[in-house]
């Protein structure tokens, strides 16, 4: 795999991911905790570009609250992966902002997952998504799901990521309550009630289970969605009015996603998800509409974004053949 002329840029889309379900079963040994979740990207995304550069590394963001030293995983992802290669090569890594911050929509984690897999191809290292997979569990429990994207189950701390048979196909409303919530502080609520759930079996009831249509989102739910709240007494009751909007306008699912704060509803028609959202607006909430991105989409975006599509500026490269992938299943 040969990388892009000298000089040239690469562009790349970092997608959003919502947890269509979320269980904390305990803590672990290491002190992180051990989860299930079903992790869902979404086309809503951020722009990462980057641009080789004979030495140094340096982030740059259009969002005020976006770190842009080692506190920023993308820059950390540059580091792993230089240290990793051996090489003292360069690079800027420009990122344009759509996901919100701190809303628990994994945009830091996608970032360093696009970071990574875009050094790798402008620095010429060849690693490709399997190869990075243990630097990015260095970087973030979530950061792994984004070298996998589509609806996927997640174990261990989130960071083991199994692609599922069933790939959901849903119309997504976001709505962004602007209200960062500290995940270390939701956990540590959840750990003042936790009890060992080891026999819980509400995710692989829905992994394992035949059922199609609405019905099969009825059992899921997000575990820190209480501790949330408890952590964000501000959030009860915008959650509650959200949550009886989305559920009116017919969602098959209404949840916080990840630690928060933002929530989501996921509808199987458009027209639907095109009423919750002016419903939702005419409230006087931020909404966002976007569709869920198969396994196979997540794939083919990858190829083309490091092979042939170009930033500005790029010309084109040469990129090995996709990955395959099994046939998806729509819960249409």
């Amino acid at each position: 795999m040969r990388p892009p002329a000298r000089g040239r840029a690469l562009r790349v889309r970092a997608y959003a991911k919502i947890n269509l379900g979320l269980e904390v079963l305990g803590k672990r040994q290491d002190g992180y905790h051990e989860l299930r979740t079903l992790f869902q990207t979404i086309d809503l995304h951020d722009d990462v570009v980057v641009r080789p550069r004979p030495r140094g590394l340096a982030v740059l963001c259009d969002h005020p609250d976006v770190p842009d030293d080692e506190r920023n995983l993308a820059l950390r992802a540059a580091l792993e992966l230089q240290r990793y290669a051996g090489t003292d090569k360069g690079a800027q890594i420009a990122i344009r902002k759509r996901i919100p911050v701190g809303g628990g929509l994994g945009g830091g984690s996608s970032d360093a997952a696009a970071a990574l897999m875009a050094l790798d191809r402008v620095w010429g290292i060849g690693l490709g998504p399997a190869g990075l997979q243990p630097l990015a569990r260095r970087l973030g429990a979530d950061v792994p799901f984004f070298l996998v994207g589509g609806t996927a189950l997640g174990l261990a701390r989130g960071e083991e990521v199994y692609p599922l048979r069933r790939q959901v196909r849903c119309h997504v409303v976001v709505i962004d309550l602007k209200r960062p919530v500290s995940t270390p502080a939701v956990f540590a609520r959840v750990d003042q009630s936790l009890t060992p759930r080891e026999n819980s079996h509400t995710i692989f009831r829905f992994v394992s289970s035949d059922l199609e249509g609405l019905r099969a989102f009825s059992i899921l739910a997000n575990d820190l969605e209480g501790a949330a709240l408890e952590e964000a007494p501000d959030l009860a009751d915008p959650v509650g009015r959200i949550r009886g909007i989305l559920n009116r306008g017919g969602a098959a699912l209404a949840s916080l996603s990840g630690s928060g704060s933002s929530f989501f509803g996921l509808f199987d028609d458009g027209r639907r998800a095109q009423g919750a959202q002016s419903a939702l607006m005419a409230a006087g909430f931020i909404v966002l509409r976007a569709r869920t991105v198969s396994l196979e989409q997540y794939r083919r975006e990858w190829q083309r974004s490091l092979g042939a599509r170009r930033a500005r500026g790029v010309g084109p490269v040469k990129e090995p053949a996709p990955w395959r992938s099994r046939t998806s299943r729509s819960f249409r």
